[in-house]
């Protein structure tokens, strides 16, 4: 699995959960045809969710094969391969940061 390079870090001001507020009368927060501005990051967050929708990302029969070797001890971590791999997609960011 490699890391979604064209995804920014969020800022923490865009992480953190409003609360509703109580409105206040005459307010137009609840009249209907009220304007609402979605943020860039909410923008791309919901193009990414409606994506996801496309299709299976995970392969269910290779999951059940990794579970049952898992449990019956017989499943093998190759650590350079992970490393290697690990490294690879690393560069392939800081590659893509670059451009």
């Amino acid at each position: 699995m490699k890391i979604d390079p064209t995804l920014k870090p969020a800022a923490a001001s865009a992480v953190t959960e409003e609360r509703t507020r109580a409105v206040k009368p005459g307010s137009t927060a609840r009249q209907p045809g009220a304007t609402v501005q979605v943020s860039p990051l909410a923008s791309q967050l919901q193009s990414i969710d409606a994506g996801a929708d496309g299709g299976e990302s995970v392969d269910a029969s290779r999951v059940a094969q990794v579970k049952l070797a898992i449990a019956q001890g017989r499943y093998e971590i190759d650590a350079e391969k992970i490393a290697d791999r690990l490294i690879e997609s690393t560069r392939e960011s800081l590659r893509g940061a670059k451009a």
